[in-house]
């Protein structure tokens, strides 16, 4: 099993979890993070890191959120490893609450 980033982490990108990840498994896009399958150990300390709830273990997806798991692996293939906290995207207090903003991703 491996982490899922979902999408309450589009158009906010907080970085939180990156600082805390031993194995460096995030990958950055324009306006959110994934975890790379592959490289995660399942080892949960981004979980309580991200201020927007949007990492799951696989298992414990919510509702709705499923499609992650693939979108997660397929992203973390093109996308750049980030490794270090940076700061979240200009209007992410703004979109942070917002739900189901899968059609705002950018890839």
């Amino acid at each position: 099993m491996t982490h899922v980033v979902t999408d309450s982490c589009i158009k906010c990108k907080y970085t939180d979890c990156v600082d805390v990840c031993p194995v460096d498994c995030f990958k950055e896009g324009p306006n959110m993070l994934v975890i790379d399958p592959d490289e995660c150990i399942d080892c949960a300390v981004c979980i309580p890191e991200c201020p927007v709830n949007a990492i799951y273990a696989e298992e414990d997806l919510p509702p709705g959120q499923e499609q992650y798991t693939a979108l997660n692996a397929e992203l973390a293939k093109d996308w750049p490893l980030i490794t270090d906290k940076k700061d979240p995207l200009p209007d992410a207090d703004e979109w942070k609450d917002v739900k189901d903003k899968l059609q705002h991703l950018q890839r």
